[in-house]
């Protein structure tokens, strides 16, 4: 299936997330993670938190035409032992993963990102449903600006995390994540309580990286969010959120980016990666 995608498969059963093949002592090194190892609601929120402030949201393959790989030790290899980030299905199936190894029942779930738009997007946001303390709780680590923690699926559900607000609604069958932004909720997206499996997230990450109306082969993207700040870089325009409303923006020289993708968001690249994405950069808009 792999080789008729053009996108590298995830190499584990439907039902199952490939934990056998995690170091889940590198992954937990990787993230920073010293604490409790029981698949507690704690453990979860502490868990996430640390996922989502130390390993950025990045696209770099797909931008450049390179294989975006799900089978767990190529993610390890990336954004584990590499200090890389990588996109939605990457995230959400790494995460997957460990919380499969340390016990934790755990499903995959669907959504269409909204952000204000205006016509129907397609299905290729991908979170996670996990139990733990005997309650429901979404797990979203693949957005780039995710939740630093996860939200117990209850409407009204309310959670303050450092300096972001969200809430959970429902509209008929689909639950709507928002997020408080410029003193406003915005719908964030809406998912299903539908099971996914790991092979769907080959074809979400499929789409993304490789269909023409995607946005992830075509613009330099990247993300990485901590309690109080969110920076972004969307080709060489870097923007840094600081709630409630303060916002700076600066314009990078193509050549620049390579080191504020290092420095700013801790993704290192390597010398041939760099430099394509400094010529991709250069190349007049099309």
């Amino acid at each position: 299936m792999s080789m008729l995608l053009g996108v590298a498969g995830t190499g584990q059963d439907d039902d199952g997330w490939g934990s056998a093949a995690l170091d889940l002592d590198a992954y937990l090194a990787r993230i920073g993670y010293t604490g409790d190892r029981k698949p507690t609601a704690a453990t979860l929120r502490a868990l996430q938190h640390a996922h989502v402030t130390t390993i950025p949201w990045e696209n770099v393959d797909m931008f450049l035409g390179l294989p975006t790989r799900l089978d767990i030790p190529g993610l390890q290899q990336k954004l584990v032992t590499r200090s890389r980030g990588g996109a939605c299905s990457e995230h959400t199936t790494l995460f997957a993963a460990a919380l499969e190894k340390l016990g934790y029942p755990v499903t995959a779930l669907q959504g269409r990102v909204r952000m204000g738009a205006r016509k129907r997007r397609p299905a290729t946001h991908n979170l996670l449903r996990v139990v733990a303390d005997d309650r429901i709780w979404i797990s979203d680590v693949g957005f780039g600006s995710s939740p630093l923690e996860p939200l117990e699926l209850q409407e009204g559900n309310e959670s303050t995390q450092g300096a972001w607000h969200y809430r959970l609604t429902r509209e008929a069958d689909l639950w709507i994540l928002h997020s408080h932004r410029d003193n406003t909720w915005i719908a964030v997206h809406a998912f299903t309580e539908q099971t996914r499996y790991p092979v769907d997230l080959v074809v979400t990450n499929h789409y993304n990286a490789t269909h023409p109306n995607s946005p992830f082969n075509t613009r330099l993207l990247a993300q990485h969010v901590t309690d109080n700040r969110l920076v972004m870089l969307d080709n060489t325009k870097l923007m840094t959120v600081t709630p409630p409303a303060d916002r700076t923006d600066r314009t990078l020289e193509p050549d620049e980016v390579a080191q504020v993708l290092d420095t700013t968001f801790g993704i290192k690249l390597n010398k041939d990666e760099a430099a394509k994405a400094t010529k991709k950069l250069t190349l007049p808009a099309t």
